[in-house]
């Protein structure tokens, strides 16, 4: 067996570990060392051993909106999972926001048919995210106004009748009239729900997360933020304790300071996500979004409007970026690479989760918050 010393871990806090290797390079054995210890195979030096990021919101990329996807897409839906790979990400949950039915369902049998013919070094397909359409029409944001619907069973099993299995997360306003029957039928199918572009206050979050809504989609955008006299759903997240956040941190959609305020608030419970659209991967400028322009400009997207519309920033420079402004490398990390598959359902300790990875699919972080930096951690693969 070969050895891997004086490595940290996400959730490891200031333990040092070692791991061993079996003979086809994958995580065998994960060890706290012991204070003082010799180290013994080679010396890590510190860095973090994780395993690689995991997306639950986005929209596309290389020019694909996921609710627009055909069969002729599925070879650049390929060389999107390719890129992502690249960009550090293990798995995706491909975000369809707001649209008809009809495309809704086909951009979902595209993935099904994708996620056919996964390959080993190529980002996995996860169950899908809707984002929509029971939305909020106030805080719609770029959803368009003329798909959205009321919240109601008969909606959610024409959209979802026969890919319930392949659904993980379905975003929407627990304050709907009807809203309730829906997340009751969501969790039968053990689908995760989060309260998102809603205009719930403190009092209808408190009671959705109570009723089983389990996350915000992109905290403190597309909802009301947090007030000294009205504290809304960002704060009663806070405070339910076991409410995931998700955060987009491109300092954008959220001031680096209230970025920093928000994962200090919520510790372990916080998730980073890139809500990176379909010109992910592409130059700045002018690209087509369904019928709509959309505007990107240094990783940001709007449309022609102003509208914030999402961005085209991997989702581990948003790791970078926020490690930077608040100084939590390890906490940042597991932000993007942990904490994703807690919001899914995997709770074991991050000691068990990396047993029977390869090591080439993990991911070696090294340096301070202020200059983090990663790569995958085989010894052919070099620094993002």
């Amino acid at each position: 067996m070969r050895w891997l010393s004086n490595l940290r871990l996400p959730e490891g806090g200031p333990q040092l570990w070692r791991i061993g290797l079996d003979g086809q390079d994958q995580i065998a054995v994960v060890e706290a060392l012991a204070p003082g210890s010799a180290a013994a195979g080679a010396d890590w030096q510190g860095d973090w051993l994780s395993p690689g990021g995991v997306d639950l919101q986005i929209n596309g990329g290389l020019g694909l909106a996921f609710p627009e996807l055909t069969e002729a897409d599925l070879p650049q839906l390929d060389a999107l999972l390719d890129l992502l790979w690249r960009d550090g990400v293990e798995a995706i949950c491909p975000t369809l926001v707001t649209c008809a039915v009809a495309p809704l369902r086909q951009g979902l049998a595209v993935l099904r048919a994708a996620r056919q013919h996964h390959r080993s070094g190529r980002c996995r397909l996860l169950g899908a995210h809707l984002e929509g359409p029971f939305l909020a029409h106030a805080r719609r944001g770029a959803h368009p106004a003329i798909h959205l619907c009321a919240p109601n069973r008969t909606a959610l099993l024409e959209r979802i009748g026969g890919f319930e299995g392949e659904i993980d997360l379905m975003t929407l306003a627990p304050e709907l009239e009807g809203a309730g029957a829906v997340i009751g039928a969501l969790q039968e199918l053990g689908i995760v729900v989060s309260l998102g572009h809603s205009e719930a206050n403190e009092a209808e979050a408190s009671a959705a997360f109570g009723a089983g809504v389990s996350m915000l989609t992109h905290s403190l955008n597309a909802m009301a933020g947090l007030h000294h006299r009205a504290p809304g759903p960002v704060a009663a997240a806070l405070l339910a304790g076991r409410v995931h956040l998700g955060l987009i941190a491109d300092g954008v959609h959220v001031a680096p300071t209230m970025a920093v305020l928000l994962q200090r608030l919520a510790g372990d419970q916080l998730v980073l996500v890139s809500d990176a659209l379909a010109p992910y991967g592409l130059a700045d400028g002018r690209h087509r979004w369904d019928e709509r322009e959309l505007l990107v400009e240094q990783g940001t997207c709007r449309l022609p409007d102003g509208t914030l519309a999402g961005v085209t920033l991997p989702l581990l420079e948003g790791v970078r970026r926020l490690a930077r402004w608040g100084g939590e490398a390890e906490a940042t990390i597991a932000a993007a690479t942990v904490t994703p598959r807690r919001v899914l359902g995997d709770d074991r300790p991050i000691e068990s989760l990396l047993v029977g990875m390869p090591l080439a699919e993990t991911l070696r972080w090294n340096g301070t918050a202020q200059a983090l930096a990663w790569r995958r951690s085989g010894p052919r693969n070099q620094a993002a």
